[in-house]
C-alpha cells in the first residue's frame, strides 16, 4: 500500500496525472477564474445569488432568475430558536468557542430530519414532473406516501397551521417569472397539484411550507436535488451566524438547551443498589 501511494505521488509530481480535477475554479498567481469567468469581471456585475447558481450548478442565471433564487435564500434565513440548528449554535456559543465553531455546530445539525425536507421535496417534484400527467402523478405520489405512513416533505407546518407566510410571496415570484418565460412553471404546477391532492386526502388545507416553496424554485432553476441541503445551509447559515453572534455578545456562559426549573428532567433508570 505504501509503495502504491508513493508511485501515485511520483506520477503526480511528474505531471502524468493531476490529483484533483475541477470545472469550478482555476486559481494561480494573479488569476482567479470561476467557471470560465474572471473574478474581476464578476465583482460588481453578478449578484450573490448569481454566483451561487454559477458555482453550485453551473447555471447562468438571468437577473430575474437570480432574483428568484435570492428570494428563496432570503425566505429561509431564520426560524427562531425553536429550530434545532439555531438552538445548537446559541448553546455552543455560550461555551466560549469561536464564532465559526458555533456556526459549524449549527450547520452540522442540518440533516434528513431538520433541513432535509427541501432536498426530499426536490426529488419528489422531479419524479412527478417526469411521470407524464402532473396531476395524476401528484395524486398517486400523495396516496402512496400516506398509505405507507410517510409524510409528504415540504407540505404542512407544525407551527404555521393556517399556512406558511413564506409560501405566497415565493409562489407569486414564480408566477411572474413564468409569465416572462424565465421558468417553465412545470414544478410550480407539480407543487400545486400536491397541495390539492394532499388537501383532499387530509380533508383540510395543507399547503407548501418553506421547504416545499424553495424546492419548487430550485427545481424551476435547474438545481439538482442533491444540492438541496447545501442550498438550505447557505440560507439558514445567515440566521445561525446572527444568533450565535448575539449569544456571544450577551456574555451568557454554558447555557443549556432547556430552561431551568423543578421539572427540567426526570430519571427513569434503575434505582441505586442498597448500601
Amino acid at each position: 500500500m505504501a509503495g502504491q501511494k508513493h508511485s501515485a505521488l511520483t506520477r503526480f509530481q511528474k505531471g502524468g496525472h493531476v490529483w484533483w480535477e475541477t470545472a469550478i475554479s482555476d486559481i494561480g498567481p494573479g488569476r482567479i477564474v470561476l467557471r470560465g469567468h474572471r473574478v474581476e469581471d464578476l465583482i460588481g456585475n453578478t449578484s450573490y445569488a448569481g454566483i451561487v447558481g454559477l458555482l453550485v450548478a453551473n447555471l447562468s442565471l438571468s437577473p430575474i432568475q437570480a432574483r428568484l433564487l435570492e428570494a428563496a435564500l432570503v425566505a429561509g434565513v431564520d426560524h427562531g430558536v425553536r429550530a434545532p440548528s439555531i438552538a445548537a449554535a446559541r448553546m455552543a456559543a455560550t461555551c466560549g468557542i469561536p464564532l465559526n465553531s458555533a456556526v459549524a455546530t449549527g450547520i452540522n445539525m442540518l440533516g434528513n430530519d431538520h433541513g432535509g425536507a427541501g432536498e426530499q421535496c426536490m426529488e419528489m417534484l422531479y419524479f412527478i414532473a417526469d411521470a407524464g400527467s402532473v396531476n395524476d402523478a401528484a395524486a398517486r405520489t400523495v396516496e402512496d406516501r400516506l398509505r405507507a405512513g410517510a409524510n409528504v416533505p415540504g407540505f404542512g407546518h407544525q407551527l404555521h397551521k393556517a399556512g406558511d407566510p413564506r409560501r405566497a410571496p415565493l409562489l407569486r415570484l414564480v408566477e411572474e417569472a413564468q409569465a416572462t418565460g424565465e421558468v417553465t412553471g412545470l414544478f410550480m404546477r407539480a407543487a400545486l397539484a400536491i397541495e390539492a391532492a394532499l388537501s383532499v386526502a387530509k380533508k383540510r388545507a395543507l399547503t407548501m411550507n418553506i421547504d416545499g416553496a424553495s424546492a419548487m424554485i430550485y427545481c424551476e432553476l435547474g438545481f439538482p436535488a442533491l444540492a438541496g441541503k447545501g442550498l438550505f445551509s447557505l440560507s439558514r447559515g445567515v440566521g445561525i451566524v446572527a444568533h450565535a453572534l448575539e449569544e456571544m455578545q450577551s456574555g451568557t456562559l454554558i447555557k443549556g438547551p432547556c430552561p431551568p426549573g423543578p421539572d427540567l428532567e426526570r430519571y427513569v433508570g434503575p434505582p441505586p443498589e442498597p448500601q
